[in-house]
């Protein structure tokens, strides 16, 4: 029986993990580490109702303070792991060692930044509360030209705001057609077609070659030659794993901390949430998933693990799930779609925007993905859960109606 579990990330992941532990009823002691000042903070609504104006940032904390209490925990915030020697169970914080019993790994991951734009104070990610923030100080001050790099989740989101808060918005994007890397080039334009109906002024299929200027006076020219005037620019082309601190530690890096099935990624350390790569096996593939869902699951189950035997363990085995809001669209996914899967719309018009899509692949029901149709995308959830096959997944959204 272990004394004490160690927590590294005061995120999402970590702290449901460390709810988790009090709920099962662990008495031991509980750390809880995080590199940033704030309280435990959801991430989601950092690129909408905060980046809006719509919530203070207060809303945004997890846990409130008199829930947080009762928990004990030792919460240490504004430090950072530094390092870790898996065979000598000794973690470095701020370069001092201490020693731990049980270690889960929740640190998470940062943004990708644009070659040469460091220097730059109009260049701007979202991922952080102090990053939401500049953002919405920027627009407060009266901002109102926006150029938005890559048009994934964060970047479409933060798009969808600001042109609700009245900013004129270029959303550049290298692919064909948004988010075509998840959902394929059909649907990919169906979300492409939503920003333009919004007023979103989409450049798909070229990069960016340069941004120059300072706030308020910027010039981000692109691949082919155009340059487009901006007031800021937020760049969203991905997350790097939070792992640089791991070097020398035992574990071994892949995209990410590298588990088996049940999320150990050595004796007494497991990983959760964006820092965490593991084998499916639902689906047999190595995956590490950026979803809300999958941060909160995969924290407590990796806890879990710490606790019990191996011959004990289970594989952690999700269908994975998201959300994202744009404008009066709610964009749902469950499952785990590839650009080359079979698409059928099964239900409602995507002219409309309002609509269900089956994926499948060699007879398989791989993903199913929904606008505003809540009802929908959870059965389909409930399906891709039971193993359902192609034909009959679609023979049941036959029956929808």
């Amino acid at each position: 029986m272990r004394d004490s579990i160690t927590i590294v990330g005061a995120s999402l992941a970590g702290l449901r993990a460390a709810e988790t532990l009090r709920r099962d009823g662990f008495e031991g002691r509980i750390s809880l580490i995080g590199d940033e000042p704030h309280q435990p903070y959801d991430r989601p609504p950092l690129s909408k109702q905060v980046l809006a104006g719509d919530w203070d940032p207060e809303r945004a904390v997890l846990t409130p303070a008199e829930k947080l209490e009762p928990l004990g925990l030792d919460l240490r915030l504004g430090v950072r792991a530094t390092g870790l020697d898996v065979a000598a169970r000794s973690l470095e914080v701020d370069g001092v060692p201490e020693p731990f019993d049980g270690l889960l790994i929740a640190t998470g991951a940062r943004c990708r930044t644009l070659p040469g734009t460091a220097h730059l104070a109009g260049v701007h990610t979202l991922r952080t509360l102090d990053d939401c923030l500049a953002i919405r100080s920027a627009l407060d001050a009266g901002a109102d030209r926006m150029v938005v790099i890559g048009a994934g989740f964060i970047g479409a989101e933060v798009a969808s705001v600001a042109r609700g808060r009245g900013v004129s918005v270029t959303l550049v994007e290298a692919l064909p057609a948004p988010f075509e890397r998840v959902l394929g080039e059909q649907m990919g334009a169906v979300v492409a077609d939503v920003h333009v109906a919004n007023g979103v002024d989409l450049r798909c299929g070229v990069g960016v070659s340069s941004v120059e200027g300072e706030p308020g006076d910027m010039t981000v020219t692109l691949a082919d030659g155009t340059g487009i005037d901006a007031d800021l620019v937020v760049v969203g082309i991905g997350v790097v794993p939070n792992t640089d601190w791991l070097e020398g530690s035992g574990l071994t890096i892949d995209d990410g901390v590298a588990c088996d099935p049940t999320c150990l990624a050595a004796p007494h350390v497991v990983a959760a949430g964006d820092v965490a790569r593991w084998t499916n096996p639902r689906t047999g593939e190595s995956m590490r998933v950026e979803h809300w869902d999958n941060a909160v699951e995969q924290g407590r189950h990796a806890v879990r693990r710490l606790l019990i035997p191996d011959e004990e363990a289970e594989a952690f085995a999700p269908v994975p799930w998201f959300w994202s809001d744009q404008y009066d669209r709610k964009i749902q996914l469950a499952g785990r779609p590839h650009p080359d899967d079979d698409v059928q719309v099964v239900d409602g018009s995507t002219d409309e925007h309002r609509f269900v899509a089956f994926y499948g692949r060699q007879g398989r029901f791989t993903a199913v993905l929904a606008m505003n149709r809540p009802r929908h995308v959870m059965q389909g959830r409930g399906l891709l859960e039971q193993g359902t096959g192609w034909d009959e997944a679609l023979a049941v959204a036959a029956e929808w109606g």
